[in-house]
């Protein structure tokens, strides 16, 4: 059983993007703090009333967030 649902934040065209790689869940917010919250929400109403394990996650799993950077822009010398 995992004890971790794993996410992949990038930044979107307008807002910053959250992708569950273990969960069918997407929702996208203006700022970290508002992609934050509405990632804990998403993945609370995925979950609500679920077996953790068909998902096979144990119970309380912690989330593990990567975050995308964009491409670093070397200086010209």
């Amino acid at each position: 059983m995992k004890k971790i649902i794993q996410v992949r934040i990038f930044k979107g065209e307008e807002q910053y993007v959250a992708e569950c790689l273990d969960l069918p869940v997407v929702t996208q917010g203006k700022t970290l703090d508002e992609l934050t919250e509405n990632l804990r929400e998403a993945i609370s109403l995925h979950l609500r009333g679920e077996d953790l394990a068909e998902f096979d996650l144990a119970e309380d799993p912690s989330v593990f967030v990567s975050f995308e950077l964009e491409p670093l822009v070397h200086a010209k010398a």
